[in-house]
């Protein structure tokens, strides 16, 4: 990545780990923007939102077992497409809580 500072360019390096969740961000700002359009979300849509509530639940400091809970109340079947739930059995997502990093499943996250 690259950041542009008057004349002189310099290089910004981010890791992996860090790419991953900021791809799970973009993918789910750009579902958020679908879902408030009227679309219903399809599998890689509906798997980015929930992620990126659970990743940012552990940053707001919620505890792992209520995140599981939460994250099962982010999309209803209104909000996806036609098969979506039954295709999503879980979503698991490492996150970083103030103790470490945890990964978090959320079972049956569309009920």
């Amino acid at each position: 990545m690259v950041r542009l500072r008057g004349t002189s360019v310099e290089q910004v390096l981010i890791t992996p780990h860090e790419q991953e969740r900021l791809l799970i961000h973009v993918a789910a700002q750009v579902a958020r923007e679908r879902r408030a359009r009227g679309l219903r979300l399809n599998h890689p849509e509906a798997t980015a939102i929930i992620a990126a509530y659970v990743l940012e639940g552990a940053r707001d400091g919620r505890g792992v077992a209520e995140l599981m809970e939460a994250g099962r109340t982010v999309l209803t079947r209104d909000d996806v497409m036609e098969g979506v739930p039954e295709m999503l059995d879980s979503v698991q997502i490492e996150a970083t809580f103030p103790d470490g990093t945890k990964l978090v499943t959320v079972h049956r996250p569309i009920p």
